[in-house]
């Protein structure tokens, strides 16, 4: 078996010719920068690509298959010069049974499965071309959608608030929504972690995926998990995810939660810490209150936390967020160390320090062992690094 490193959530800003996809993407966000800068850039060996069923987006796939610049995988996926690329498609259900919008991710393991996917949508939703769409159909006609193809079924980010199976305010069943035999893995987003997830005892069962949710080429990566595959395929991810035949999800790597956009409650119209998620905002006396992924947790809790056979969830910083580590140093490293996995794993400290100012080496170096401190994130703004 190999190790791979593997992010499964990755927006379209823009076709090739311009038109948006994800709204709130940037516009270099398209195919072809995105699986450039992820392969020869960040370093990864698998991307998943979640607005796959955009029309331009498929036609741009098929024009790099005849060019020879992409191959289809006899198991399933593109490869781009040693990256697997993952067909995915993010969804928005919203019906009598979910009570509020829930994202959910489908991927699927051919193009040409992905364009009978991509007409199918078309039936059921209002615009084809665009990201994170409302598909008007319920969680398990969707599931069996993918299913019928083959495909593989993530309930997206499933604590942040607004758009996600458990952080809307309501207490809400996955079994409510979705058929529970039907799903291959919960994502967790970014204000959360194993420990904290495993809380739900009805989510032990499936495997938990870490993805970066990129709406920029700086964003991809910055979640992810190392999985033991014989090679990066679509059957040797579901395997996988399965954990069969030898195949696994060996760690995740993500964000300490405090660093995520919505980990703690917050006062909408002040941003002020709010720990009391029933009451008036204490300094501006607003009542329109964004509660954190932990204070969700705590009330949705079923389970001390502690389940045996997980993956380690390992918290790491991204290059991004390293105090002083501006564009130009950050290029430097990339020049002399190849990509971002590599700083991020295997460089020494000493090696950094040879290239970089020593502060700001010794602060990746921490940021690697976990022994920073951070200001914890909320209502949409990201948590920061303590100062050093």
């Amino acid at each position: 078996m190999q190790e791979y490193f593997v992010d499964l959530h990755i927006h379209i800003g823009r076709t090739k010719s311009g038109r948006a996809v994800k709204i709130t993407g940037a516009k270099s966000l398209t195919f072809s920068h995105i699986i450039h800068h992820a392969r020869d850039y960040k370093g990864m060996n698998m991307i998943g690509i979640i607005d796959s069923h955009s029309p331009e987006v498929l036609e741009e796939m098929k024009d790099l298959l005849q060019s020879g610049e992409l191959e289809e995988h006899p198991g399933g996926g593109l490869n781009y010069g040693g990256m697997s690329i993952i067909l995915g498609s993010e969804l928005e259900i919203n019906d009598e049974s979910t009570q509020g919008p829930i994202h959910v991710l489908c991927y699927l393991p051919t193009l040409h499965a992905m364009s009978i996917f991509s007409i199918w949508l078309g039936g059921h939703l209002k615009n084809i071309n665009l990201s994170s769409q409302r598909v008007y159909v319920t969680g398990r006609e969707l599931q069996r959608k993918v299913k019928e193809l083959g495909g593989i079924f993530i309930p997206a980010h499933v604590f942040t608030p607004f758009k996600s199976l458990y952080g809307k305010g309501v207490k809400q069943s996955l079994m409510e929504v979705f058929d529970p035999e039907m799903i291959d893995g919960i994502e967790l987003g970014l204000s959360s972690n194993t420990m904290m997830a495993d809380q739900l005892s009805e989510i032990h069962r499936y495997p938990f995926v870490t993805n970066s949710d990129a709406h920029s080429l700086a964003k991809i990566a910055r979640e992810y998990q190392k999985i033991e595959m014989s090679e990066p395929s679509f059957e040797e991810l579901s395997l996988a995810l399965k954990g069969l035949n030898g195949r696994r999800i060996k760690a995740n790597y993500g964000l300490d939660p405090q660093l995520g956009k919505y980990h703690r409650t917050v006062c909408a119209v002040c941003m002020t810490h709010t720990p009391m998620t029933d009451e008036p905002c204490r300094n501006c006396g607003s009542e329109k209150i964004i509660k954190g992924v932990a204070d969700r947790i705590q009330e949705l809790k079923s389970s001390e936390g502690k389940l045996s056979g997980r993956p380690p969830y390992i918290h790491q910083v991204p290059l991004e967020f390293i105090p002083g580590l501006g564009p130009k140093m950050l290029e430097k490293l990339m020049d002399h160390f190849g990509t971002e996995m590599a700083v991020l794993h295997s460089v020494p400290l000493e090696s950094l320090k040879q290239l970089i100012p020593e502060k700001t080496a010794i602060t990746i170096d921490k940021a690697r062992n976990g022994q920073l401190g951070f200001q914890a994130g909320g209502g949409g703004k990201y948590g920061k690094i303590a100062e050093m």
